[in-house]
């Protein structure tokens, strides 16, 4: 487990922990609530979906654990299938409290992933609810946290800014979709980026 920063917007440590490259084998996606009744109203859903989708086809090739929650599936349905279908042997962990780490089975897993996973890289919905409140509660464990701004969303576009904000405040290092692939695969001549590739360019 990393030192947790405090102040991270106010110390040198926000600026060091933005700067600190991903490194794959201490990553772990997680894939928020990603859900058939949640899915509908979201804001730009349709990129919500494609680039979650790049994340976990990345984190495959990588071999980067990825975790994935569902709130309250019997009455808001389970993974949608287009994102369900990449992630096939991950079972959803179904929960009740809006953030992960108000999930003893969630966080169970999280601990039990191999390797020294100190990092975390955030995409799902709602940007406001579910994703902030699980940003800050890995912050509040010490994890190194990355939100993919554009792969993640709430009901309104409002409400997915502010939830941006309040993740970067607390010191979440926001990013993107392709800032963070690019930067996990490190060159344009590795095996895993060519592998990549085709559904980058899709």
């Amino acid at each position: 487990m990393v030192t947790t920063f405090e102040n991270p917007t106010t110390t040198p440590d926000y600026a060091e922990m933005a700067r600190r490259p991903l490194e794959p084998d201490h990553c772990a996606l997680l894939v928020i609530d990603i859900q058939e009744k949640l899915l509908p109203p979201i804001f730009q859903r349709d990129q919500l979906v494609r680039n979650a989708q790049l994340l976990i086809r990345a984190a495959g090739i990588l071999r980067i654990p990825a975790l994935v929650s569902t709130q309250y599936s019997k009455g808001l349905g389970g993974t949608v299938p287009e994102v369900a279908a990449l992630l096939a042997g991950t079972d959803p962990v179904d929960k009740t409290p809006f953030s992960c780490f108000g999930s003893d089975a969630f966080c169970s897993l999280l601990k039990r992933l191999p390797g020294q996973r100190n990092t975390l890289l955030l995409c799902g919905m709602e940007s406001h609810i579910c994703v902030t409140q699980t940003a800050l509660g890995a912050l509040r464990e010490g994890y190194l946290v990355h939100v993919a701004s554009d792969a993640v969303s709430s009901r309104t576009e409002s409400n997915w800014k502010i939830g941006l904000e309040r993740m970067r405040a607390a010191g979440a290092v926001i990013s993107s979709t392709e800032m963070m692939i690019y930067e996990l695969m490190r060159s344009s001549s590795s095996a895993a980026f060519k592998e990549m590739l085709p559904h980058l360019k899709g």
